[in-house]
C-alpha cells in the first residue's frame, strides 16, 4: 500500500476493486491506494528519482484559494495528459543534488492546466494553490540549513544586496527553493521582499511559471496598495496566456482606485473591463459602485469616454441582476448632461427606469436636466424644469441660474439672460464666479462694451478669483471691434491679476500683427517661446509668420518656418503660396544632412533620463529602439519638464495634429537610441 496524500481530515476514499468498481473505505489522516488491484490505474504521485526514504516525503499544499471546495485527485490512466501538468516542485521532489551539481531543467507541457484555467473561468474558480515542501521534508541536511539561513537573511536586505545574496546561491538554488523563500516572505508579510525574490526567479534559466505563486503574490501586493508591483505580476500572468483569478482583478482595481496618482483611474477602468470581457467574471456590486463613484467624482469635465465607461458599468449591473442604486441613475444622467451633444432620449429613458425602480428625482437630477435642456436651447423645457426645481423646496443652486442664462442666450434673448443674472445676485446674496463668467461671455458676444466693462469691474470688486475666463472674453471682444489700445490695457491688467495664459497671449500677438507692430510682436513671441508656462503653438507661429511675410521680412519668416518644421507645426494654406521661394531654399539646406543625429545636449538629457528609469523598447531584428516618455502628475514643475522634453526631442517624435502634450508619448524607432555609433 502506498500513501497517496497526507490530509488533515478523513472523508471516505474510493479505491479500485479488481472488477473495476470502486470500494469506499475510511482511513484516518491518510488515503491509501493499491496499484496491484488494477494495473491500468496509477495514483497521482510525484516523480521519484532515487530510492531513499526521504524521496517519499509528501508535498504539503498551501492552499490560498477562497471559498473553494477541496477535492482529492481522482485516479487516472497512464495515458492521461494530467501527468505532464504538475508543477516544477512535484517533478523534482526527492531529487538529491550536491551544491556543485548541474540542476536538471524539466520542460513539461502545460496544456491540461490551460484547459482547467479556461473551465475555471466559466465557473469562477481558478486554481491558485502554491505547492511547496516544508524545510523538514527536504532530504539533504545542507539544503535545509542553507534554505533556513536564506529565509532569515533575505527580509533584512535591501533590493541590491538581496540580488547579490541570491546570485551568490545560484549554484544550488532551484525553483522549489526560491518558491519556498517567496512564500515564506508572504507569510511574514514581507511582500515587497517576496516580490524581489519573485523577480529574481523569473530571470533564471530554470524558471517555470507558477500560476498559484503569481496569483498569491499579486493579491498580497494589491491589498497593500502596491499597484505598480501588483500590476507587474498581473502582466506576467497575462503574458503567459493565463487568465488572472477574480480576486486578482478585484484587488488590482481597488488598489488603483485607492491611489490619487495621475492615470490610476484609467488603469482601474482598463482592468475592470478586462475582468469582464476577458475573464468572464461577474464583479461584486461593491466594485461596480466604487468604480462608478470614482468616475463621477474625478476632477475635470466628464468626457465621452467617461460616459461610455459609465454605461458599461450600468449595463453590467443590470445584466447580472444586481441592484441599481439611485446614485447610479443620477450620476449617469449627470454625465450625459455634461456632454457637448446631449442625448435627451437616453436621459429620458434613464428617468423612466428610475421611476420604475421607485426612486424620486432628486435636486441633482433636476439640475442635470436643466443643464441638458439649456444646451439644447429648449427654453420651454428649461422653464418647466425650473418649476420642478422650485417644487422640490430644496433651494435653488447657483448653477441652475447659470444654465437658465445659457438657455436664453442661445435663443438670442440676452436681456432675459441679464435679468436672470440679477435675480441670481439678489437670491443668493451675490453672484457666483460661474455666474459672472457666463454673463460676461453673453454680453461680449453681442459686443456691449460698456456693459461688459461694468460687469468686469463689478466682478473685480467682489474680490473673487478665477478672473482669466472673463478677461479672455473681454479681450476677444476688443479684438473683434479693433480696439487695440483697450485690448493692450486689458492684457496688461490680466497679467497683473492672473497667471500667464497662452490663449490671451495669442490674441494680443495677433492684435500686434494686425496693427503692424512686428517688433513688439517678435518680443512677445520670444517671451512666449522662452516661458515654459506659456510656450508657443501652431496658431502663434502662423500669426507671426503671416506678419513677417506681409512685411517682406523673409529672413525672420525663414526662422519662424524652421521653428515650425522643428515642432512639426502645419503652415496655414493661405501662407503657403507666399512661402514658395523661401521653401525652395529651405529644402536645399534640409537635404544636406542625410541621416538624423542626436545632438550633444540630447544625448546628455537621455543619459539622465535613462538613469531615472526611462523605458526603452527594442526591436532586435531591425536593430532599432524606441524611447517611451512617461510623466505623472499635473504640477507646474512637471508640466514645464514635460514641455521641455517634448520640445527637446520633437524631431524624433511622430507627427501629431494635437497641440496638447500627452502624459505619455514615444519617439520613432531608430538605431541612435541603442547606445551604439551615433550616425
Amino acid at each position: 500500500m502506498i500513501a497517496n496524500r497526507a490530509c488533515d481530515f478523513s472523508p471516505p476514499l474510493s479505491t479500485a476493486s479488481p472488477s473495476g468498481a470502486f470500494a469506499t473505505v475510511t482511513i484516518p489522516n491518510f488515503y491509501f491506494f493499491s496499484p496491484s488491484l488494477n494495473p491500468n490505474i496509477i495514483p497521482h504521485l510525484p516523480i521519484i528519482r532515487h530510492r531513499s526514504s526521504s524521496s517519499r516525503r509528501l508535498l504539503r499544499r498551501l492552499s490560498f484559494s477562497r471559498n473553494e471546495t477541496h477535492s482529492f485527485p481522482q485516479p487516472f490512466t497512464a495515458n492521461s495528459a494530467s501527468h505532464r501538468t504538475r508543477t516544477f516542485v512535484e517533478h523534482v521532489a526527492g531529487t538529491k543534488e550536491s551544491p556543485n551539481q548541474t540542476i536538471e531543467v524539466y520542460d513539461f507541457g502545460d496544456l491540461e492546466s490551460a484547459r482547467n484555467d479556461l473551465r475555471n473561468v466559466a465557473t469562477r474558480r481558478v486554481e491558485t494553490d502554491v505547492e511547496v515542501r516544508e524545510i523538514e521534508d527536504l532530504p539533504e541536511e545542507w539544503r535545509r540549513s542553507k534554505l533556513a539561513w536564506l529565509c532569515k537573511e533575505v527580509p533584512s536586505h535591501k533590493a541590491v544586496t538581496l540580488v547579490r545574496l541570491l546570485n551568490a546561491q545560484k549554484k544550488w538554488v532551484r525553483q522549489e527553493d526560491a518558491t519556498y523563500i517567496c512564500v515564506h516572505c508572504t507569510r511574514i508579510r514581507e511582500n515587497e521582499t517576496g516580490f524581489r525574490v519573485y523577480g529574481w526567479m523569473t530571470q533564471q534559466n530554470w524558471y517555470r511559471f507558477d500560476f498559484g505563486l503569481a496569483t498569491k503574490l499579486a493579491d498580497f501586493l494589491g491589498k497593500e496598495r502596491k499597484f505598480t508591483k501588483c500590476r507587474e505580476v498581473f502582466d506576467d500572468i497575462m503574458n503567459q496566456g493565463r487568465v488572472p483569478s477574480e480576486s486578482t482583478f478585484h484587488i488590482l482595481v481597488v488598489a488603483y482606485l485607492s491611489s490619487s496618482e495621475e492615470g490610476c483611474f484609467q488603469e482601474a477602468c482598463s482592468v475592470y473591463n478586462r475582468m469582464i470581457q476577458l475573464g468572464g467574471y461577474r464583479p461584486r456590486l461593491s466594485l461596480h459602485n466604487s468604480l462608478f463613484r470614482a468616475l463621477v467624482s474625478k476632477q475635470g469635465g466628464p468626457s465621452s469616454d467617461d460616459v461610455r465607461q459609465a454605461e458599461f458599468i450600468f449595463h453590467n449591473v443590470v445584466t447580472t441582476g444586481l441592484e441599481v442604486q439611485k446614485d447610479i441613475y443620477s450620476g449617469l444622467i449627470w454625465l450625459h448632461s455634461c456632454q457637448d451633444e446631449v442625448d435627451i432620449e437616453r436621459i429620458n429613458y434613464l428617468r423612466e427606469e428610475m421611476r420604475k425602480a421607485g426612486f424620486e428625482e432628486s435636486n441633482e437630477v433636476v439640475v442635470s436636466l436643466l443643464r441638458a435642456y439649456a444646451k439644447e436651447g429648449g427654453v420651454e423645457e428649461v422653464e418647466r424644469t425650473w418649476l420642478e426645481l422650485l417644487g422640490l423646496d430644496c433651494g435653488i443652486p447657483s448653477q441652475a441660474f447659470v444654465y437658465k442664462m445659457e438657455a436664453y442666450a442661445k435663443v438670442g434673448d440676452f436681456a432675459r439672460a441679464l435679468k436672470i443674472f440679477r435675480e441670481m445676485d439678489k437670491h443668493l446674496g451675490g453672484a457666483t464666479v460661474s455666474g459672472y463668467h457666463k454673463i460676461i461671455e453673453v454680453v461680449c458676444k453681442i459686443n456691449q462694451v460698456e456693459l461688459a466693462e461694468s460687469l468686469l469691474e463689478e466682478f473685480l470688486e467682489t474680490g473673487k478669483k478665477q478672473l482669466l475666463p472673463s478677461y479672455i472674453e473681454i479681450v476677444k471682444m476688443y479684438f473683434d471691434l479693433g480696439l487695440h489700445e483697450k485690448l493692450e490695457k486689458a492684457f496688461v491688467e490680466c497679467l497683473e491679476k492672473c497667471q500667464p495664459n497662452q490663449t490671451i497671449y495669442n490674441i494680443y500677438l495677433e492684435s500686434l500683427v494686425n496693427i503692424g507692430n512686428l517688433e513688439k510682436a517678435g518680443d512677445v513671441f520670444d517671451e512666449m517661446k522662452n516661458n515654459g508656462t506659456i510656450n508657443v503653438n501652431a496658431s502663434s507661429c502662423n500669426t507671426v509668420l503671416k506678419g513677417y511675410l506681409d512685411s517682406g521680412n523673409h529672413a525672420k519668416a525663414k526662422k519662424i518656418y524652421e521653428l515650425m518644421s522643428l515642432k512639426k507645426y502645419e503652415v496655414e494654406s493661405p501662407l503657403m503660396e507666399k512661402l514658395d521661394y523661401i521653401l525652395s531654399l529651405v529644402r536645399k539646406e534640409v537635404k544636406k544632412p542625410l541621416s538624423m543625429k542626436l545632438s550633444k545636449e540630447q544625448r546628455e538629457v537621455l543619459v539622465g533620463l535613462l538613469l531615472g528609469g526611462l523605458r526603452v523598447e527594442s526591436d532586435k531584428e531591425r536593430k532599432s529602439h524606441k524611447i517611451m516618455f512617461e510623466f505623472r502628475g499635473k504640477s507646474q514643475a512637471r508640466l514645464i519638464l514635460r514641455q521641455h522634453i517634448h520640445d527637446q526631442f520633437r524631431e524624433w517624435l511622430p507627427h501629431s495634429e494635437d497641440e496638447d502634450i500627452p502624459l505619455e508619448f514615444s519617439s520613432i524607432s531608430h538605431s541612435c537610441f541603442g547606445g551604439g555609433k551615433n550616425e
